[in-house]
């Protein structure tokens, strides 16, 4: 673990590091959503490592780091992760966000072009069609219900405790506001859109909407799955990175 100190923020890194056959293999950045940490991406994390560099955030405000003194938002959160990866030597990357860290990723990717080979959005939000409070905290709930199992939820709540309802309820109007639509279309790197086809928050129609917009977007829905798709079917998730990886090999970009 690495902490990382940042404008005045800190946060923590969590890091599989191994050797690189070659220059083209990927590294693999991890980005958490609102309330959790680094822990849902644990079975992941261990898969991707297998062939890969991987780095795991708790971002600042969560996973137990330092609450910040002021609401931050989806900007500060992807300069300070602009800033974890050049404090961690990260020359490229797949960046990979989740709910709210799709957000975060893709303000990261403004920032930091240069720094961001790839672009992973899982189950991200925030639908342009249920953009309020209450719908979320319903689709959230419905899905929770539905389509995580206990072992998933346990780990979701648990880190919601860590977080706690102040900083919680700080960040939510900031994922409500942020139009991730329009910042995405203005992107220029390579996007896959990932989410569980039974997922609750963010809605096949929406994904669609969001590969649509992305250069070079593509979407690919893991059966089965709810909003959590990468911690309940790991397998899954990690051979569709690996698979997007692969495509910038295939095409020399």
């Amino acid at each position: 673990m690495t902490e990382i100190h940042a404008d005045g923020l800190s946060g923590r890194v969590y890091s599989s590091n191994r050797p690189a056959a070659s220059t083209l293999e990927p590294v693999y950045v991890l980005v958490h959503g609102i309330g959790v940490s680094h822990r849902y991406f644990s079975r992941l994390h261990h898969l991707l490592a297998k062939t890969a560099t991987v780095h795991s955030l708790d971002l600042p405000g969560f996973g137990g780091t330092p609450t910040p003194g002021r609401q931050l938002s989806i900007e500060d959160y992807g300069e300070f992760i602009r800033l974890a990866l050049l404090q961690l030597g990260i020359t490229s990357c797949v960046l990979v966000g989740h709910s709210m860290g799709a957000q975060f990723v893709v303000e990261a990717a403004h920032k930091s072009p240069h720094l961001v080979d790839q672009l992973v959005l899982m189950g991200p939000v925030t639908d342009v069609r249920r953009r309020n409070l209450l719908r979320q905290g319903w689709d959230l709930t419905l899905d929770s219900l539905l389509t995580e199992t206990p072992k998933t939820n346990w780990l979701v709540v648990s880190d919601y405790v860590r977080c706690g309802p102040r900083w919680y309820f700080t960040e939510l109007p900031v994922m409500l506001r942020y139009p991730i639509e329009d910042r995405l279309a203005m992107l220029g790197t390579p996007v896959l859109v990932l989410r569980g086809a039974q997922d609750l928050v963010a809605s096949h129609t929406w994904c669609k909407q969001l590969a649509g917009l992305a250069p070079a977007g593509r979407l690919v829905e893991i059966p089965g799955c709810g909003h959590v798709v990468h911690y309940k079917a790991p397998d899954q998730v990690a051979r569709a990175l690996a698979r997007f990886a692969a495509s910038r090999q295939r095409t020399g970009s």
